[in-house]
């Protein structure tokens, strides 16, 4: 077989670099009406074309083109090839192309396994390190075709190669520059958040300190005339001190750290329900609409939070029609497919309910539309919003399984889409119960808090409540009591991070000391330590910090009543 003939299987593998080479006339017939060419003429011809194609294959230098045998030896050698890999034609003619490769892919068997997908498939790509004559590496992108005769015996190999190492050192700098971009943008956003707790924080402490600095200054007066006064200091400390714990729930909402309770809901129940409730909410100038859905399907989510991020949207929404106007609240069944969830990686392709919130406002600038999720930011004036409305939806929605879109033009009002799981289980009606601070029946309840402030305040309080307590500073002391047999202890109360002991451990000796043991945690931020993915471990209950007497009290009497142990 010729040269010739064995280069033009180099053609298919030219296509893959976008080379195009001139396809020969046909060498063995002629066009219709033409005298037939002799043997002679054929010949000669064929003998031209040949020439000319090995001038052509040889004045490439951009690529490397040979030849190999059926066993992987090198049969032919061009220019590009030379400059590419520095060696000569009388230099590798004759041996094995994997000399090209690192000695790791030589003995992982990288290039005997692309021969053998060349020949299997009749085509094998790859990019990869190879290496020169002088030792460099160099990243090539390498195409292989299977050559084979009219009866389809492998004959050989076509073996083309380009050297990619600048082109892959620039995408790895274009890579780096991204990084070091989204670096900054990180430090950037960090910086921000920051800086919007820090005010925030600060102005609510300043009303917690100075009100109870005044409060504490006028009790050491003894005046008994101020008593209206240092209640009335008191009542802006506590107002400030509720103020800060709505923030740190939002920003534990926004960073997908918050405990949540999902439990099975009936969404058109929900809708009605808020309908109702934002209609009293708003006032006259907006008008309410919510429109259900026949057969909608049940979602898992913690009510309370889906309330809250629902009235989120209406108070921003009620902002923006200044006027007054028309907020609709919608649900329907929706199925998210395999294209949005490429456009959403972080989200499962499936049936979701929408929940949808629209207004009639003034809308939103395509620069506030790429911002509108970011914490602290806030197009209000100051002092009329924290700016982690939004930043609190997205972070409840996203710790539920869930998404949430914003679409908004100026002057063409806003809707806000919330997409939440569909589940298959019964479904639970939405409830919400105001805080009630129930008796205590004379149980004795074991504190474990490490902290003494915390520890001091809360025995005060379920004392106050009439429990007897138990206190204890850190878990050692905790398993001393409840090791006593002579002590009753009725439920135990614990904080879940403390430095030698956290909740867990002491919670999981207790049990084993007393099995019966019913167990509360409390924490102001529960890290993966009892939640994960925002649902707690089966078998446990957790109130939030700061903690208020009635929701205390709440719970604490419902765990109690409780037949059984349960914690």
């Amino acid at each position: 077989m010729s040269v010739f003939t064995q280069l033009r299987g180099i053609l298919p593998a030219f296509a893959q670099f976008g080379v195009s080479m001139t396809k020969d006339e046909e060498l063995c017939g002629a066009d219709a009406g033409e005298e037939p060419v002799t043997p002679q003429e054929a010949l000669d011809a064929l003998i031209d074309s040949e020439r000319r194609f090995r001038i052509l294959v040889q004045g490439v230098v951009d690529y490397a083109i040979y030849m190999l045998d059926p066993h992987g030896i090198v049969t032919n050698w061009n220019v590009g090839a030379e400059r590419i890999k520095g060696y000569q034609a009388n230099e590798i003619i004759g041996q094995h192309f994997s000399k090209f490769y690192t000695e790791e892919d030589r003995l992982a068997g990288v290039p005997v396994r692309g021969l053998a997908t060349a020949a299997r498939e009749g085509k094998f790509e790859s990019e990869g390190w190879r290496v020169r004559k002088n030792g460099e590496r160099f990243w090539a992108s390498v195409v292989v075709d299977a050559i084979r005769d009219e009866n389809g015996e492998l004959l050989g190999f076509a073996k083309v190669t380009r050297d990619m190492t600048e082109r892959r050192k620039a995408q790895e700098e274009l890579n780096e520059a991204r990084e070091q971009l989204f670096q900054m943008q990180k430090l950037e956003a960090v910086g921000q958040l920051t800086g919007g707790i820090a005010h925030d924080f600060n102005n609510l402490l300043t009303i917690v300190i100075g009100n109870v600095e005044m409060a504490q200054r006028n009790l050491e007066k003894n005046q008994a005339s101020s008593s209206q006064q240092i209640l009335r200091l008191l009542g802006n400390a506590l107002a400030g001190a509720k103020r800060a714990a709505t923030l740190t729930q939002r920003l534990l909402a926004f960073a997908r750290r918050q405990p949540l309770d999902p439990k099975p809901l009936d969404v058109n129940k929900f809708i009605a329900g808020m309908g109702e409730f934002l209609r009293r909410t708003l006032g006259e100038q907006i008008s309410v609409e919510a429109v259900g859905f026949g057969g909608l399907w049940p979602v898992e989510v913690d009510t309370v939070q889906l309330e809250s991020a629902i009235l989120n949207l209406a108070l921003n929404a009620r902002d923006a029609m200044p006027d007054g106007g028309k907020l609709t609240v919608e649900a329907t069944n929706v199925y998210l497919d395999e294209r949005y969830g490429r456009k959403n990686p972080d989200i499962t392709p499936g049936q979701y309910v929408m929940i949808s919130v629209t207004d009639t406002g003034t809308g939103m600038s395509a620069q506030t539309l790429a911002r509108a999720f970011e914490p602290f930011f806030t197009t209000k004036i100051v002092g009329q919003g924290t700016g982690l409305g939004l930043s609190q939806v997205y972070g409840f929605v996203k710790q539920s399984g869930g998404n949430v879109k914003v679409y908004s033009e100026l002057g063409e009002g806003t809707t806000i889409k919330i997409y939440l799981p569909r589940i298959s289980s019964e479904v639970a009606d939405a409830h919400f119960e105001a805080e009630e601070v129930v008796p205590a029946a004379g149980e004795t309840i074991l504190v474990v808090e490490d902290e003494p402030a915390v520890l001091d305040y809360v025995v005060e309080l379920l004392s106050h409540l009439n429990y007897q307590v138990l206190p204890a500073g850190d878990g050692a002391t905790a398993l001393k009591y409840l090791r006593d047999t002579n002590v009753t202890i009725d439920l135990m109360l614990s904080d879940v991070v403390m430095p030698d002991m956290h909740g867990c451990e002491v919670a999981e000796q207790a049990r084993q000391i007393r099995p019966d043991l019913k167990v509360l945690f409390m924490t102001g931020y529960p890290q993966n330590a009892i939640v994960h993915q925002g649902r707690l471990e089966p078998g446990f209950q957790l109130i939030q910090k700061p903690l208020s007497e009635g929701q205390l009290a709440s719970r604490i009497r419902d765990l109690l009543d409780l037949p059984g142990r349960f914690a």
